[in-house]
């Protein structure tokens, strides 16, 4: 079984949506099946039909997030020093082409949210700075293509 690396709040963040799953989202879905019931003839209706796929939905889910937690390789990043990139890294970076500035914490697969600044390991950017310090300069090869960065700050928080 291979472990996941995984951030402490990544790691909480995945234990609130089980949670949620099971306390909220899972007492819904019941009630809603059992009023879908209550209307008769199951073979044609539509709301029982949406609340069993909704239903499907929620366990799947539930399965996904409880194997990815069982396999959480977690590291807590507070404790983690250096100048060196790497995993749990808060990282800002300028583009060598057009000087725009990029802030990131490079974290697990699972927990990445472009829109907040987590960008997983695996990714082409975090992946190509593992290991670089401040100073250094790396090449990406990116959808768009290659494109050169320079790292301009490494912090652990």
């Amino acid at each position: 079984m291979q472990k996941v690396p995984m951030t402490a709040a990544g790691f909480q963040r995945l234990e609130e949506e089980i949670r949620h799953l099971k306390s909220v989202e899972r007492p819904s879905i019941i009630e809603q099946i059992a009023e879908a019931r209550s209307h008769g003839d199951l073979s044609e209706n539509a709301e029982y039909h949406a609340a069993r796929e909704r239903q499907s939905f929620i366990e799947g889910r539930l399965l996904d997030l409880e194997d990815k937690l069982s396999r959480a390789d977690v590291i807590d990043t507070s404790k983690m020093t250096g100048g060196v990139i790497k995993f749990g890294a808060h990282v800002k970076v300028v583009d060598e082409d057009t000087e725009q500035e990029q802030a990131f914490q490079i974290v697990g697969e699972y927990e990445a949210d472009i829109d907040k600044g987590r960008l997983a390991l695996t990714a082409p950017l975090p992946r190509a700075l593992i290991g670089k310090t401040v100073g250094e300069s790396v090449e990406v090869t990116t959808p768009k293509g290659a494109k050169a960065y320079e790292v301009l700050e490494v912090k652990y928080k």
